[in-house]
């Protein structure tokens, strides 16, 4: 796991991928790229590599237990296998989260958020934005895409006017979207409790008091800080 993190880290900052990497593919009949440019996927890529320099290093690590081919299948069958509960578990619920943030309604919860003023800067707005999004798309990751391709315009405009910087803004948001995001529907929950055989009925309490309650704690207290002045 250190080297899968390392690694990512590794080649996030220092390789570079040429912009023309994508011109073959964009010119092959019948291929639809999802993306438009090598940035766009940079980081994906970054993180498979690690991830499979990590498959390596783990079987590296293991070779002791690898006594033949039919024992490095059923290894490498039983990681493949399991991974798929995973996978699916948490692409149904980021897709669900898309088609809930393309509906109507969603648009007026949305414009809501934007519209919190408090504390004079755009912290509370997209705390509290990043936070609910995630709570209502059961992801954290899809939550924050959703709130930032939403409203990062508005709050970058906001905070140059004050003579904020984007970093604090990137930070407030990656911390909000662990707020709401572990929800009963949220794709981590549902895999831990399938892996682990338990249930929503047995086990969501403790989950809910460890990752929500606890962590939504210091949203309120950054909304009594910004209202009040008081530490």
């Amino acid at each position: 796991m250190l080297a899968v993190l390392v690694i990512n880290f590794l080649i996030t900052e220092y390789v570079v991928w040429h912009p023309a990497i994508l011109e073959p593919f964009q010119s092959m009949k019948g291929v639809s790229l999802v993306v438009a440019h090598v940035k766009n996927v940079a980081s994906i890529w970054s993180l498979i590599i690690a991830l499979v320099a990590g498959i390596f290093l783990a079987l590296i690590i293991g070779k002791g237990e690898i006594k033949s081919i039919d024992r490095l299948t059923k290894i490498l069958n039983a990681g493949a296998i399991g991974s798929l509960l995973a996978i699916m578990n948490t692409a149904s619920e980021v897709g669900y989260g898309n088609v809930i943030s393309q509906l109507p309604g969603f648009q007026h919860v949305a414009h809501a958020l934007i519209n919190i003023h408090i504390g004079g800067t755009p912290l509370v707005s997209e705390a509290i934005s990043v936070t609910t999004l995630a709570g209502i798309t059961g992801s954290a990751s899809g939550g924050m895409a959703i709130a930032l391709e939403l409203m990062s315009q508005e709050w970058m405009a906001w905070a140059t006017s004050i003579g904020m910087g984007p970093e604090i803004l990137h930070r407030v948001a990656s911390m909000a979207s662990g707020g709401l995001d572990t929800l009963p529907h949220n794709g981590a929950v549902i895999t831990l409790l399938a892996v682990c055989g338990l249930t929503h009925r047995s086990s969501y309490k403790n989950i809910f008091a460890i990752t929500l309650l606890k962590t939504f704690a210091v949203f309120v207290i950054i909304i009594i800080y910004s209202v009040t002045g008081l530490h």
